[in-house]
């Protein structure tokens, strides 16, 4: 029979996965955590039992997290990566030139040292020089920045556990703060089917502090639902006005040029929840 493991996405729904093996199981400081590898998606990371990145689709996300944004923005320099301790939005991040220095903070130290370890594709680029990394609560790194990014991109759990306040109209406000005056982020805001009440409730709040919020989506199968969407809100450029002279080519499996427009298409009930 084997060994399947299931994230409980609902109540009454979930998705299962064949475990081949565990390589380490642990109780952190904030949370639980544990890499096992399985048959179907690789090595798979899991916090407080919940999917945050398998080998095999982690490039969907972290690609749509950091390019969409930076592609957007004419010429990011200095980003920061609220959360995303397993590295691959920082490795996205890197194949942008213009970025000088990216800075990661990551509550829990425990989550870098495993995807390392264990996600050496993922997080093979967390020593690069061009990164600081800092195990340190994302919400006040926040309030102790002014004006001091030019991109925010916050890669969070679900809101639960210590990602609670990373989903609160208080936070999005002082990411306008650590912002430059041009400056733009992009959170992960969880998934339509299962979420709606909280993406319509976190595009309002962006759209009362930033002049341009936009949701866009993405196919992440190892997700609640398989429908994921991301908010962006920025002081001034749009991401949907994207001069066809900024984008250059880049190494990718999900993004492309094209895609950073279509990926703004949304099905009609995900596009009722961003009407106010």
């Amino acid at each position: 029979m084997g060994l399947w493991f299931t994230e409980k996405q609902t109540e009454n729904f979930g998705i299962t996965a064949k475990v081949n093996r565990t390589h380490h199981t642990e109780q952190t400081d904030f949370q639980k955590l544990d890499m096992v590898e399985t048959a179907e998606w690789g090595n798979m990371l899991l916090l407080d039992d919940m999917v945050m990145t398998t080998e095999k689709d982690e490039f969907v996300y972290h690609e749509m997290v950091a390019h969409v944004p930076l592609f957007t923005h004419p010429n990011p320099k200095k980003v920061l990566v609220v959360g995303g301790g397993d590295g691959g939005v920082i490795r996205e991040i890197l194949k942008h030139p213009s970025v000088e220095k990216a800075v990661l903070v990551d509550i829990d130290g425990k989550v870098m040292e495993y995807s390392k370890k264990y996600l050496p594709t993922i997080a093979g680029k967390l020593s690069d020089p061009r990164v600081e990394v800092r195990v340190a609560d994302g919400f006040v790194h926040i309030a102790e920045s002014k004006k001091a990014y030019d991109v925010i991109m916050v890669d969070s759990t679900e809101p639960v556990g210590p990602a609670v306040n990373l989903f609160t109209k208080g936070f999005y406000a002082g990411i306008a703060n650590a912002l430059k005056d041009d400056g733009l982020f992009v959170a992960q805001t969880d998934n339509p089917w299962f979420k709606s009440d909280l993406i319509r409730q976190v595009f309002q709040d962006v759209a009362e502090i930033f002049p341009v919020t936009r949701l866009y989506t993405a196919n992440i199968p190892t997700y609640p639902s398989g429908l994921w969407t991301f908010t962006l809100g920025s002081k001034i450029h749009d991401p949907l006005k994207v001069k066809e002279e900024r984008f250059f080519d880049i190494e990718t499996k999900y993004y492309t040029k094209d895609l950073h427009f279509a990926s703004f298409v949304l099905p009609k009930f995900v596009k009722d929840l961003t009407d106010k």
